[in-house]
């Protein structure tokens, strides 16, 4: 949309997993649905018509459905019309409709009259709030279709829908399909809009909104576009129907497959769990990641806009045209989706550098892939629980990073033909991963059916440990295999891919490596040697387009960070994120990555001074200890401060994107990693000049300046920053600027206010996780956080549920760094288990304790690096 036996043992439901899975005694075909939702109520009446086929004969069908209560249920077969008696099932979410005669094989129609609730936990059909008014909107992925109409709840059970509301007469209502009628009544004060029969598609991506929601309207190829949005925020939506209109043509000609769903409406919505949903033809979307103004936005929420977008408009393809057959191929929709989000958006603003993006982004998959609780990337699931937990990294990032080291191998014009013609074969119906990669492998002609499969079921992130030898004017270098992982005593595991490794090597006599020098082989074996001319450094991800870890001795690392000019810019972030998984893993010194960063400190490449200043906070925060930390400051600002003179400060908001976005990271690095008390004083006077006149400072600086500025800042700023939230509600990128900012007060009495606010009712149910999880990460507030969320637990719950909110509270548990944290996280989810949370908690802490082991062992390394 994104186990351990010790956690099995204690926490896994006691209910059977396959309880909650149907049978395909009945298939459905189409459903005719009628909703009449009650704002006021925070209720809803339904009708349900379902026409379908009975494979099995027998006296009952039993369907997904869940905090549904029914009135009349008739089932009419062989021409045959019988009452039903209704029982239910809470724990397996099932209704059962019994007939006292026999159904006999062939068509059935089921109708059905039932109420619901609009919940308040972002699932299903659920109630909304802005403006001083509600809204009606729903959230189906991944098994909550059932709260809003009796379902066969399954991917696999793709339908066609006619789908009907009855709203208020002021209000309007949107749907998958483009309204053929509008008419008023047929109850008073109400009206009734009914929509275009879909194509085939799954339960989960039908949508629903009602409110006062408003569009901006557009075409793209004869596809009509809407922006929507609530009225008092119309005059953001235009960047995002400009994007989508390329989007859309950039997708219709990269498949060959027109947009399938005849009318595209995007939609924000003010409280979304996820970030957005792809429903077929009805897109949804957290305001933030929609709404944005062009001529005072930065160029990162620009981005961001541009590349959600372009990820849900691409699921319409994957993932709505073609299903995967069940969760456990989630790869099949999220992946695909994330691997194409960054072509339409290169083709559009190739100036962004999506590229780097990308490459970036996979360091969020090897953040779980190095850990012994990771997953594989198709992984069994049954209950909605499990099925909740695999929207992670390595169903986005992981499986995204692997079809891009496909397509390099293979041609970006093979593989694309490749998916047009698996798309094409399976339009409207489900697929499994099998018949993925056994149409790549059949149109292309190589072998990537093996390299797929090895890297989807197989568990954990390649190490490639690389040695190079030099006899002549040429040289052997040999690739060994192994597993990386990131816990005690176990820095790697023998484990054998199949996987194309591409590599380049210098001409002998400058040690420059070149592009043209390039080589793939197709690395199976757990070593393999191969023999190149010249012997010059060698890389061995060119492009960065492979997923595995290259390890390099320490020399080549303070080689190349000698010369990073004969790295392109990718392939220096893929060198610096390679460097920091060898100090994770304990397989290098620190001091090998510190040489490394301090050669890149004026690479002119925003993407990889993001990567330094994470990594250098990191050391700040968890291994420069004690006596270390000052001198570690020192350093920073010795080495990094130049580098911010020159770019200047503030500067001006005309300066190029990428000189905003350069000064930008070195002001946090420098004035937060490294403590520069004059940097900090800085940022409070541009924060009050900010604050008074928000044309004071370039968009893409004015996030940067509001968080250092808060470092060592007092109440009366605070006060001010949380005054700015209540009057930026029409503003999402701006309300956020200042939503973020409040994490990055040291004060411990602001750290217990944020921890508070969190909770009240002025922080919406899906920003609670996000602030809380911002605060854990701060290295001076999260022992503090995580004694909040253990005294608030119950209120946390209450208030978000356990499938929205939670999880990011987990993920960010993971910032603790120490033994007896692991711990403590250990014994509480012991004594609160929730299901779909398991192989986060366990995730998390393995990151605890490596973070320990990290501090430990690397310590004294830094000690020993630094200047005396």
């Amino acid at each position: 949309m994104r186990s351990v036996a010790f956690f099995l043992a204690l926490i896994v439901a006691a209910v059977p997993a396959a309880a909650q899975r149907l049978s395909d005694a009945v298939v459905p075909e189409h459903y005719t649905l009628w909703f009449a939702p009650d704002l006021a109520k925070e209720t809803f009446r339904g009708r349900a018509t379902i026409r379908a086929v009975v494979t099995q004969p027998g006296t009952s069908i039993t369907l997904h459905a869940a905090e549904l209560e029914f009135g009349e249920v008739r089932i009419t077969s062989g021409g045959r019309t019988q009452t039903a008696r209704v029982t239910t099932n809470d724990e397996a979410e099932t209704a059962t409709f019994t007939v006292p005669n026999r159904l006999a094989e062939g068509p059935v129609t089921i109708e059905v009259t039932y109420t619901g609730i609009l919940n308040d936990k972002l699932r299903g059909f659920y109630i909304s709030e802005a403006n001083g008014r509600k809204y009606a909107v729903s959230q189906m992925e991944a098994t909550d279709a059932r709260r809003a109409f009796p379902s066969f709840d399954e991917p696999a059970f793709k339908a066609t829908f006619d789908i009907s509301m009855m709203v208020d007469r002021g209000d309007t209502a949107i749907s998958n399909g483009r309204v053929v009628s509008d008419t008023p009544g047929p109850e008073p004060g109400k009206h009734t809009i009914t929509y275009a029969r879909t194509p085939k598609m799954s339960t989960y991506l039908v949508a629903l909104l009602v409110g006062d929601f408003v569009c901006r309207e557009g075409s793209s190829e004869g596809t009509a576009i809407r922006i929507c949005s609530t009225p008092d925020k119309r005059q953001l939506t235009g960047f995002a129907l400009e994007a989508a209109v390329h989007q859309l043509k950039f997708y219709n000609d990269y498949f060959g497959i027109k947009y399938p769903f005849g009318k595209l409406d995007i939609i924000a919505v003010p409280d979304f769990a996820a970030g957005a949903m792809e429903n077929a033809g009805a897109i949804m979307f957290r305001e933030r990641l929609l709404l944005v103004d062009p001529k005072q936005s930065s160029v990162a929420a620009r981005k961001m806009v541009a590349i959600v977008l372009s990820h849900e408009i691409a699921h319409q393809w994957f993932g709505n045209l073609v299903t995967m057959k069940w969760w456990d191929d989630l790869w099949l929709n999220e992946g695909f989706a994330t691997w194409m989000e960054s072509k339409a958006v290169a083709a559009w603003r190739p100036d962004w550098q999506v590229e780097l993006d990308a490459v970036a982004a996979t360091q969020g998959a090897l953040a779980v892939d190095t850990l012994p609780s990771t997953r594989a990337v198709r992984t069994k699931v049954e209950t909605p629980e499990q099925i909740n937990e695999v929207f992670d990294p390595i169903a986005y990032e992981k499986t995204a990073a692997v079809l891009r080291m496909i397509e390099a191998f293979v041609g970006p014009d093979s593989f694309r033909k490749g998916v047009a013609s698996y798309l094409t074969k399976f339009a409207y119906r489900n697929a499994a991963g099998e018949d993925f990669w056994t149409e790549i492998a059949r149109v292309t002609g190589e072998p990537v059916d093996r390299m797929i499969k090895s890297l989807v079921d197989q568990v954990g992130v390649p190490l490639l440990t690389i040695r190079q030898s030099c006899v002549g004017n040429s040289s052997e270098i040999t690739l060994a295999q192994s597993r990386l992982l990131i816990a005690a005593d176990r820095s790697s595991e023998p484990r054998t891919w199949t996987l194309p490794a591409c590599f380049k090597t210098g001409d002998g006599t400058t040690g420059s490596t070149t592009r043209s020098t390039a080589r793939c082989e197709v690395i199976e074996r757990p070593t393999q040697a191969v023999k190149t001319s010249g012997c010059g450094g060698v890389f061995a991800n060119a492009d960065a387009r492979g997923y595995y870890i290259s390890e390099y001795s320490p020399e080549a690392v303070r080689d190349l960070a000698r010369r990073p000019s004969s790295l392109t810019r990718v392939e220096r972030l893929n060198l610096l994120s390679d460097e920091w998984w060898m100090v994770r893993a304990l397989r290098h010194p620190v001091s090998v990555f510190l040489d490394l960063a301090a050669g890149l400190a004026s690479d002119d490449t925003p993407a990889v001074l993001d990567a330094l200043q994470t990594r250098l906070a990191f050391i700040a925060g968890n291994i420069a200890d004690g006596p270390q930390r000052a001198p570690f400051q020192q350093w920073i600002r010795d080495r990094f401060g130049p580098v911010l003179a020159k770019l200047g400060l503030p500067g001006t908001p005309r300066d190029p994107d990428d000189v905003q976005a350069r000064r930008a990271t070195m002001m946090l690095l420098v004035g937060v990693s490294g403590g520069d008390a004059e940097v900090q004083r800085r940022a409070r006077e541009l924060a009050r000049q900010y604050l008074a006149n928000p044309a004071s400072l370039g968009a893409s600086l004015a996030p940067t300046v509001l968080q250092v500025a808060a470092v060592s800042g007092d109440r009366a700023l605070y006060d001010r920053y949380v005054a700015k939230l209540a009057a930026s509600t029409a503003q999402p990128e701006e309300y956020y600027r200042y939503f973020t900012a409040l994490s990055w007060f040291t004060d411990a009495a602001l750290v217990q206010e944020t921890l508070k606010f969190a909770l009240s009712p002025t922080v919406r149910s899906q920003d609670t996780g996000t602030l809380l999880r911002g605060m854990l990460r701060q290295p001076w507030a999260r022992q503090a956080t995580w004694t909040f969320i253990k005294d608030q637990w119950p209120a946390l719950t209450a208030k978000l549920g356990v499938f929205q909110g939670v999880p990011e509270i987990v993920i960010g548990i993971a910032s603790l760094c120490g033994a007896q944290d692991a711990a403590d996280v250990r014994a509480f989810f012991v004594r609160n288990p929730i299901e779909s949370v398991e192989r986060s908690v366990e995730q998390a802490i393995d990151d605890i304790e490596s973070c320990a082991r990290v501090d430990a062992r690397q310590s004294e390394a830094l000690a020993g690096w630094l200047p005396r």
